[in-house]
């Protein structure tokens, strides 16, 4: 796998939980060990079971593209931080921040 473009740290009822990445070769979640050897660890979505090595794909993770908004809340979003409507990285960065369920997405450790 290439290096990251973008980075996306992904958190489970505010407990950092894994990143997902964009790269040349396409996406790529993995969960951190520390979040795996919790306890109560639960994953991201039932398509994305705990396990340790990484998830690839050429496409987004259906599951997070299904976080970013639609409709005319899709158009706030794009319009407001300019970005593409097809950017779907880019959107899953800004505008899943407060997602509805128990993942969020964050541009930055927290």
């Amino acid at each position: 796998m290439t290096a990251a473009y973008r980075t996306a740290y992904v958190y489970v009822r505010d407990t950092f939980a894994g990143e997902l990445c964009e790269t040349d070769d396409g996406y790529s979640f993995a969960y951190d060990k520390a979040y795996l050897s919790l306890p109560d660890a639960s994953s991201v979505s039932l398509t994305l079971p705990l396990k340790e090595e990484p998830y690839i794909s050429k496409t987004i993770f259906s599951f997070f593209d299904g976080l970013i908004p639609e409709g005319w809340l899709l158009d706030v979003v794009s319009r407001n931080w300019k970005i593409d409507r097809n950017d779907r990285f880019g959107l899953l960065l800004v505008a899943c921040r407060d997602s509805v369920g128990n993942v969020s997405i964050r541009e930055v450790p927290v």
